[in-house]
């Protein structure tokens, strides 16, 4: 008896330990559950459904895992003192959750919108609704993570995301100085074109506190180097508190410049709550049957693990979200065991700050002054010579999960990719501990989808197709493995000092290829001092490298897919700007695409140093063979899945792929 006492006392305490914090998801609220794809059937899985809702939590600010939200403490809070918010949620589950895999797959947001069952699945989705609101089996690409038996989720973690057309977000949580409100004197960079179409007005990130222009000031300037030229009063106005506009009227602001304005804003959003909301939604999911009022678990019962998957600003955000400690629920359990972050480089998102830019991303021209890239860069614990300061991204608290990073090559030109696997100088190679991998996918844009690439843009050189995806899912299925079987994923492929695969700019051996402006420099890494004024101490500058290339211009290292091992072109994660953008400046995020000349003498009449493709490969038939080699040894590395190596082999042996033999 005595030890039946014992053992129901020991559950007790367990039971209670396991018990949620103060802290915590409090009520989740299901709006709609609709059938996805009309039912349609995904494999073994079966059909899926749509769970649209929201839910709510509450945060106590004196919580040591909640105090690194910047002004947590100066949020509204409830009569338990606790700060309460409300965020969005999304989720696509099995019908018949028997027949799934117990798995959660989370996809953080990108500004709202959802990426990873339509960019991780090659779904062309012409217009944002079928991204933001998947409905058809058309929106499920080729329904891999379906076919798997996922349970899909998504959630709102910025208050400014876009709700239209399906999109998510937050409600905004103001913090204040003891009800006062908090003014500060900010700095928004604005800029049209480039990243988007062009302005008339410029929006700004936060609402000033007064249109007084008095108390502001715009200023200019061509190139991110160039002096900054103030603008007279006389030359712009507000036209409401967030918004402003040059003039006189019908004034146009000029294509890629950089224009700034220094202002009084306020009423700050609490953002870095969107941090704790994203923790607290997982762990719900995983870990509980229902929530305070007993409505049940939308993901129901027995999920096994939990995985997530961001790219660019998603993907900073999860380097934050392990570097700030927000893998540990308030419970201590784990939230994601395995995440992959994709085209993060070695940025975070300037969310958890008073006056956070959540949509900022910083590069060689737009956006270069604003909080990102800070040391520790890598998984790898090392000492900065910089600052002095010793650090990891991992917190080695035994909640660190399961880590890969990829990146395009982009990111080692715009986004300090390098100093991942490199001390923070650039001077020696460095190992990842074990419970980490990081991938170069060579040759490939940081947004590299063919149909979304068929023009310049605001390029001077065509941008780059080659798609990244096929090494993407078949990395996430390794992961997976390495979660749930123990199973080691394919060790991490970056350039390397050791080897000379990995270089300065100007060690770059590009061939002069007719027609092609080359780039010759990165976007240059300091340490930010201020982002108001703003001032980057580079006296002593951190040194992001770039991969060699080998004599078609073509990167010699990572994961090399078929359209790189066997090419048809030269593909670059760099480009340059065009008239009338600043010429010469890294051309935001894009690629460049040069294909190779038919014949040989094509090619010489071209003066393209570059073996055609008569030369390299015969013929159409001898292409196709050295495809067929290609894609045998990714797939025997586990870098490609069968099924994507067999879509590679169909490519090339297509009439449209034999029709460029025959120019």
């Amino acid at each position: 008896m005595r030890h039946i006492k014992a053992a129901r006392a020991a559950f007790c305490a367990l039971a209670l330990a396991a018990a949620p914090a103060g802290a915590r998801l409090t009520e989740i609220n299901v709006q709609a559950v609709e059938p996805f794809a009309d039912g349609a059937a995904f494999g073994d899985t079966g059909a899926y459904e749509r769970v649209v809702g929201t839910f709510k939590g509450e945060l106590d600010p004196a919580d040591p895992r909640n105090r690194v939200i910047a002004n947590l403490d100066m949020a509204p809070r409830n009569a338990a003192g606790r700060v309460e918010y409300e965020a969005d949620f999304f989720i696509l589950r099995p019908a018949d959750a028997a027949r799934g895999n117990r798995k959660i797959l989370h996809d953080v947001t990108n500004r709202g919108r959802k990426n990873l069952h339509w960019r991780l699945t090659d779904a062309r989705l012409a217009a944002p609704t079928g991204a933001n609101d998947p409905r058809t089996a058309q929106d499920a690409g080729n329904g891999l993570f379906f076919r798997m038996g996922y349970t899909l989720v998504w959630n709102g973690w910025d208050p400014d995301a876009p709700r239209s057309n399906g999109g998510m977000a937050m409600k905004p949580v103001i913090a204040t100085n003891n009800g006062a409100t908090i003014v500060r004197v900010i700095r928004d960079e604005l800029m049209s074109g480039g990243r988007g179409p062009q302005r008339k007005t410029f929006r700004l990130t936060h609402e000033a506190a007064t249109t007084d222009q008095s108390r502001a000031a715009l200023t200019v300037r061509r190139n991110e180097s160039d002096p900054r030229r103030e603008i007279a009063r006389e030359g712009w106005a507000y036209v409401k508190p967030n918004e402003i506009r040059l003039l006189p009227e019908g004034t146009l602001p000029e294509p890629g410049s950089l224009y700034e304005l220094h202002y009084p804003a306020k009423n700050p959003r609490v953002l870095g709550i969107g941090l704790a909301a994203t923790r607290d939604l997982v762990s719900f999911l995983r870990y509980e049957a229902a929530d305070d009022r007993g409505n049940a678990n939308p993901a129901g019962a027995g999920i096994r693990t939990a995985l997530s998957f961001g790219s660019s600003q998603s993907g900073r955000y999860l380097r934050d979200h392990v570097a700030l400690g927000f893998n540990q629920d308030e419970s201590a359990r784990k939230v994601f065991d395995g995440i992959v972050a994709h085209t993060a480089g070695v940025g975070g998102v300037f969310l958890n700050h008073e006056f956070g830019q959540p949509g900022r991303t910083s590069t060689q021209h737009e956006d270069h002054a604003f909080p990102e890239a800070a040391f520790p860069f890598s998984t790898a614990r090392m000492t900065d010579p910089v600052t002095g300061r010793t650090g990891s991204l991992f917190r080695g608290d035994g909640f660190d999960p399961l880590w890969m990073d990829t990146n395009t090559s982009t990111e080692y030109w715009q986004k300090g990719a390098s100093l991942l696997a490199t001390d923070p100088l650039g001077t020696r190679d460095i190992d990842l501990p074990s419970n980490a991998r990081s991938y170069l996918l060579a040759g490939t844009q940081h947004g590299a989808f063919a149909w979304m690439t068929s023009t310049p843009g605001p390029c001077v050189n065509p941008r780059n197709p080659h798609s990244p995806t096929p090494a993407q899912r078949a990395l996430l299925v390794a992961l997976d493995e390495w979660v749930s079987q123990g199973k080691a994923p394919p060790a991490s492929r970056t350039p390397r000092l050791k080897g000379g695969t990995l270089v300065m700019p100007d060690q770059l051996a590009f061939p002069a290829i007719p027609g092609v402006a080359v780039a010759r420099r990165v976007s240059e890494l300091g340490v930010l001092k201020d982002w108001v004024k703003p001032e980057i101490d580079m006296s002593r500058p951190y040194r992001p490298l770039v991969p060699q290339v080998d004599a078609d211009g073509n990167e010699t290292t990572g994961i090399r897919l078929p359209d790189i091992a066997v090419p048809l072109g030269t593909y670059t994660g760099w480009n340059l700007y065009r008239k009338p953008y600043p010429e010469g400046e890294l051309c935001d995020r894009f690629g460049s695409y040069a294909p190779f000349a038919a014949t040989r003498a094509e090619r010489e009449e071209k003066g393209d140093p570059r073996p055609s493709l008569a030369e390299r490969y015969g013929d159409h038939a001898g292409y196709v063979r050295r495809v067929e080699q290609a894609v045998k040894q990714l797939v025997g590395e586990r870098l490609l899945l069968p099924e994507d190596g067999d879509a590679f082999i169909a490519k090339a042996k297509s009439a449209e792929t034999a029709k460029l033999f025959q120019r």
